[in-house]
Formats: C-alpha cells, structure tokens, sequence
C-alpha cells in the first residue's frame, strides 16, 4: 500500500471516529438538526414569499380584451333588479323535496 493511501485511510478512520464522539452529544443530536430547520426555513420562506410579489404586479384583462377572448358578460348585475327578481317569487306556494341520503341506494324512485 503506498503511503498516501494509508495516509487518506488515516484519515477517514479519524473523521469517522470524530463523527461517532460528536454523534453522541446532545447538542450536535438536537441542536444541529434545529439550526438546519430554522437556516433551511428561512430560506424556504424567502421563495414562497416571492411568489406573493411576482404575481402582485399581474394586472386585469380589460373589457375590450375580454370580449376579444370571448368573454362576453350578458348583462350588469344590479341590487335593484335583483331586489325586483326575489320580490316577484312566489314563497307562499312551495314544496318540500327531500333528497336522498348518503346511506340510502340511488336507485329509489322520487316522489312527486
């Protein structure tokens, strides 16, 4: 064997037993595992928060591009006319429908 690799088997045996005395220790079991957390959280908030600032500057589609996409709206939505619409139902004339529950087959033939 020449001597550098025994030099370099040296000196793998030595981490490794470094590595075992540290292992053993409380504050290199629990205290490196929560600085990693906290480092590697930060940095892991750092690209989720971006995401809030990348799609902050994203603007609406205008009606003229709108309609050009073919979105059309059918017509503006009033309180007024929606107030007109519930005042022209009739809620003194209703029934009651049941529906059919989770337990019970689909098969069943409703009521009317």
């Amino acid at each position: 064997m020449p001597a550098k690799e025994g030099n370099l088997l040296e000196q793998i045996a030595s981490l490794r037993n470094s590595f075992a005395v540290l292992s053993k220790r409380k504050s290199f079991r629990y205290g490196l595992p929560f600085l990693l957390f906290v480092v590697g959280g930060s940095f892991g908030l750092r690209e989720w928060t971006q995401i809030r600032y990348q799609f902050s500057q994203v603007k609406g589609v205008s009606k003229a591009e709108a309609e050009k996409m073919g979105l059309h709206k059918a017509k503006d939505v009033t309180l007024e006319d929606t107030y007109e619409e519930i005042q022209q139902l009739d809620i003194d004339n209703w029934e009651n429908k049941r529906g059919p529950r989770p337990w019970e087959p689909n098969t069943q033939e409703q009521k009317k």
